[in-house]
């Protein structure tokens, strides 16, 4: 495989492009080598949910579109990040808050940090933000064929 492979699709800011955000990401982790029945597709597609649902929803109508980057780097960590043109950081909640929603940002630290990632927010140079989380990268090795 390639040093580095970068895939990007930018979604309008709707609840509809959740869905979109996770399949782009799905099939372009197929065409990478990571069968999509695995526990790990499982979770991407999972954080990417969690991503992909802030950017939409918390943004108050500030970002009419966010941006969904995959990049894998040598074969050893992948990197998914999604931007948006709000300014505002996710809040982190106090485990004691009771709501019905809020909790992505637990979720997400969560899943990654069990796979043995990383979650990072950083400004953009435009004012808004980058959501990204880095995971090693364990795409099943292909069996050999016989010639």
């Amino acid at each position: 495989m390639a040093d580095h492979l970068e895939a990007s699709v930018t979604l309008p800011s709707d609840p509809a492009s959740v869905s979109a955000a996770r399949t782009f990401v799905a099939n372009v982790l197929a065409e990478w080598g990571l069968p999509p029945e695995t526990e790990v597709a499982d979770t991407v597609r999972l954080i990417v949910s969690e991503l992909a649902t802030n950017a939409v929803q918390h943004t108050l109508g500030q970002s009419p579109t966010f941006t969904v980057d995959v990049t894998l780097d040598r074969d050893e960590q992948l990197r998914i990040g999604v931007t948006d043109s709000h300014p505002r950081f996710p809040k982190r909640l106090p485990a004691a808050v009771q709501q019905d929603n809020g909790r992505g940002m637990v979720i997400i630290r969560w899943l990654t940090a069990e796979c043995g990632g990383k979650l990072t927010i950083r400004p953009t140079r435009e004012g808004g933000k980058t959501v990204s989380i880095m995971l090693p990268w364990e795409a099943p090795v292909q069996p050999a064929t016989a010639d």
